[in-house]
C-alpha cells in the first residue's frame, strides 16, 4: 500500500531567529515537532526531568503506602500478580525486588498465557491465598477485574491494582487501585506502562522510608515502558532516558546475558536495542511458554544460570519469528478475501497460537492500514488480540460489543479480549458495523509525517549526532524522517531469510550512501532506477566500524513528491 508523505511548512523567520543555535536542518526537525522556541529546544534537551512526577498526586497512593506498609512490619506474605509480557514481567520484578529489599515476605505470580489467559483469575487467587498469602498487588492487569477483586474479598485476600489500562465505568473495590486513567485522578501524566505505575508505587513507598527514588530499578522501567509502546514525551522520556542510561552501566547478570544473546554491547543499547533487541526476547517465552524465565532473568545473581536462561530466550524467541510469519500468511488470506478491502480485517482460526496473534495483528494493521483482529478459536471461547490506527479507538469499539463479550481490556490503539464461540459471528458483524460507520469517509493510507527534506550531502556525522540526542525515541517522539527526491540506485540486492530485506546503494549529484530497506526485499525485481526515498538517518556499526547509513521506510518512483495523491506539503 503506498504511503502518503506530509512535508512541514517553511519556517518562519521568526522562527529561524529563535532556533539559531541550531543548524537549518536541525531547525526543520524541531519545527516539525512544534518545538518552535530557545526554551523549548533547551527543554527537549535537557537532562533534568521536567513534568510534575509527585508520586502521592495519584489516587489511592495514601491508602496503598498504609496497606503495603502494614504488612511488610507484620510479615505478612505478598504476592505480586503480573502479566505475561515484558511491560508486566518487568513491573513484577521492580515490585519484588524493592519489596524483597525492604524486608517484605514477597512472592511473585505470573499467570499461565494458554491455561489461564490475562489478567487475575480466581482459581489463581485462591490458591495464592491457599499459599498463605495475605496481600496481593497487580501490576500491569487488573484495572477490569471487578468480580476477581470481590472474589479475592469473600475470601479474606486483600488487593491492591496497579495498572495503566483503560478503566471501565466502574473500578475494582479493591483497598486501593491505583491508575492515572481513573477519573479525577490528579496525577498530570496519564500515559505510564504498567512498570511505570508500579515504579510511582515503589518511589511513594521508599520516600515514606526517608529513602531515594529507586534508582535502581530504572533499568527495568526503561524495557517495560519501551517494549509496551507507551509515547516517550514527558515523564515517560524523562524516565526512560535515565533508564537507558542505568542500562548502559546495568550490574544485573540477567541483563547482561541478555544484552550480550541479542548481538548488543553495554554502552550502546538505546531504545530501539529494548525494542528490536531485548523487549522481543523477553516476551517470546510469555507468547509460547510460561513468563517465570524471563522474570528469574532479571531477578537472579547466579551467572551461570542467567547464561543458561538467556539462551533459551534467545532459542523461543527464533521460534517465535518462525511462527509468526507463518500465521502472518494466513492470517493475510482470510481476513482480506477476493472482495474490496473491509474496514475491519479479522482473521480466526484454531491453529493460531494465543501468544503470536497480537504480533500478526500489528503486522496487519503495517501492512493495510485497516484495525486488525487476529484470533484463536478454542473448544468453547476465542482469544483475541486487536490491533488498531489512530482513527479508530478499539477498546471504545470494544465497549460497544460488552455484552457479547467474556473479557476485554487495553488502549487506544491495542487490546485484547476473549468471546464465547456462539457470540463470534454477532460480535464480528457490530465490530465491522462499528469500523465502517467510523473509518467510511476517510483516506485509509498510512501516513508518513516528513521533518525535512533533504541532499545526500546533508546527511553527515553532526547529524547522526542531533539525532541520537533525541533519544530516547520511538512511540510519541520517532527519530526523524528524511525525505531525498529524485536518486539513483547505483545497486541493490535482496538479503536476509528468503530475500525479505532490501540492501541498496543511492546517490545524487554530490554524494553517495548505503541503505537497508526492512521487508522490502520484494521490491527488487520492479525497483525504478530513479526513486524518491523516506528513511531514518542512522549509524550503524559492523565488526567495531561505524559507517552512515539509510534506514528506508518507502520508496516511490521519482517524482512522487509533486503528485498531491502522494505528497501533502506544508502540514
Amino acid at each position: 500500500m503506498k504511503k502518503r508523505w506530509t512535508l512541514p511548512k517553511p519556517l518562519s523567520a521568526e522562527v529561524n531567529h529563535e532556533l539559531s543555535d541550531f543548524r537549518p536542518i536541525e531547525r526543520e526537525i524541531l519545527g516539525s515537532r512544534g518545538i518552535l522556541t530557545r526554551i523549548e529546544a533547551n527543554s527537549f534537551f535537557t537532562e533534568f526531568p521536567t513534568s510534575d512526577s509527585d508520586p502521592f498526586l495519584m489516587t489511592g497512593m495514601d491508602q496503598a503506602i498504609r496497606r503495603l506498609s502494614s504488612a511488610i512490619e507484620t510479615g505478612e506474605s505478598i504476592v505480586i500478580y503480573g502479566d505475561y509480557d515484558a511491560d508486566g514481567i518487568t513491573a513484577t520484578s521492580l515490585l519484588y525486588e524493592v519489596i524483597k529489599g525492604s524486608g517484605g515476605s514477597v512472592g511473585h505470580y505470573i499467570p499461565n498465557r494458554f491455561e489461564e489467559g490475562y489478567g487475575l483469575n480466581s482459581e489463581a487467587l485462591a490458591e495464592i491465598k491457599q499459599g498463605g498469602a495475605q496481600l496481593v498487588v497487580t501490576v500491569d492487569c487488573g484495572i477490569r477485574a471487578l468480580e476477581q477483586v470481590e472474589f479475592a474479598r469473600s475470601i479474606g485476600l486483600d488487593v491492591i491494582v496497579t495498572d495503566h489500562h483503560q478503566p471501565g465505568q466502574d473500578v475494582p473495590n479493591a483497598i486501593a487501585v491505583l491508575n492515572p486513567k481513573q477519573h479525577d485522578d490528579r496525577y498530570p501524566f496519564k500515559d505510564l506502562a504498567g512498570v511505570g505505575v508500579a515504579y510511582k508505587f515503589a518511589q511513594a513507598f521508599l520516600q515514606t522510608l526517608g529513602e531515594g527514588e529507586p534508582v535502581d530499578s530504572l533499568d527495568l522501567l526503561a524495557i517495560g515502558t519501551v517494549a509496551d509502546l507507551s509515547p516517550l514525551v514527558g515523564e515517560n522520556r524523562d524516565l526512560v532516558r535515565r533508564g537507558i542510561e542505568r542500562l548502559n552501566q546495568t550490574e544485573r547478570v540477567g541483563l547482561k546475558a541478555l544484552i550480550d544473546v541479542s548481538g548488543y554491547r553495554i554502552g550502546n543499547i538505546n531504545a530501539n536495542s529494548i525494542g528490536f533487541g531485548l523487549a522481543p526476547r523477553l516476551n517470546a517465552v510469555g507468547r509460547l511458554e510460561i513468563a517465570d524465565p524471563a522474570f528469574k532473568l532479571l531477578t537472579a545473581t547466579d551467572d551461570n544460570e542467567v547464561r543458561a536462561i538467556a539462551r533459551h530466550l534467545d532459542t523461543v524467541n527464533r521460534e517465535r519469528q518462525r511462527l509468526t510469519q507463518r500465521i502472518l500468511e494466513k492470517a493475510r488470506s482470510l481476513s482480506i478475501g477476493e472482495g474490496s478491502m473491509p474496514f475491519l480485517l479479522a482473521a480466526v482460526d484454531p491453529s493460531f497460537n494465543e501468544g503470536i496473534v497480537g504480533l500478526v495483528a500489528s503486522r496487519l494493521v503495517d501492512e493495510f492500514y485497516r484495525p486488525s483482529i487476529v484470533a484463536s478459536y478454542g473448544e468453547h471461547s476465542t482469544r483475541a488480540s486487536a490491533r488498531s490506527i489512530p482513527e479508530f479507538h478499539i477498546t471504545k469499539a470494544l465497549e460497544h460489543c460488552g455484552d457479547l463479550l467474556e473479557r476485554y481490556g487495553g488502549h487506544a490503539v491495542a487490546a485484547g479480549f476473549s468471546v464465547r464461540n456462539e457470540n463470534l459471528d454477532a460480535f464480528l458483524d457490530r465490530m465491522g458495523e462499528i469500523a465502517e460507520g467510523e473509518l467510511s469517509d476517510l483516506d485509509l493510507r498510512p501516513m508518513l509525517d516528513v521533518d525535512a527534506k533533504v541532499q545526500l550531502s546533508d546527511l553527515d556525522w553532526p547529524l547522526i549526532d542531533f539525532t541520537e540526542r533525541m533519544e530516547p525515541c520511538g512511540y510519541g517522539n520517532p527519530l526523524p524522517i528524511f525525505a531525498a527526491e529524485d536518486v539513483s540506485v547505483v545497486n541493490q540486492r535482496p538479503v536476509g531469510s528468503e530475500g525479505r530485506h532490501l540492501k541498496l546503494t543511492v546517490r545524487d549529484e554530490r554524494s553517495m550512501v548505503d541503505a537497508i530497506a526492512f521487508r522490502q526485499g520484494h521490491l527488487s525485481k520492479t525497483l525504478p532506477q530513479r526513486v524518491d526515498l523516506a528513511f531514518h538517518f542512522e549509524r550503524n556499526e559492523f565488526r567495531g566500524v561505524s559507517s552512515r547509513q539509510l534506514n528506508v521506510l518507502d520508496i516511490r518512483e521519482a517524482g512522487s513528491l509533486h503528485d498531491p495523491k502522494l505528497t501533502i506539503w506544508g502540514r
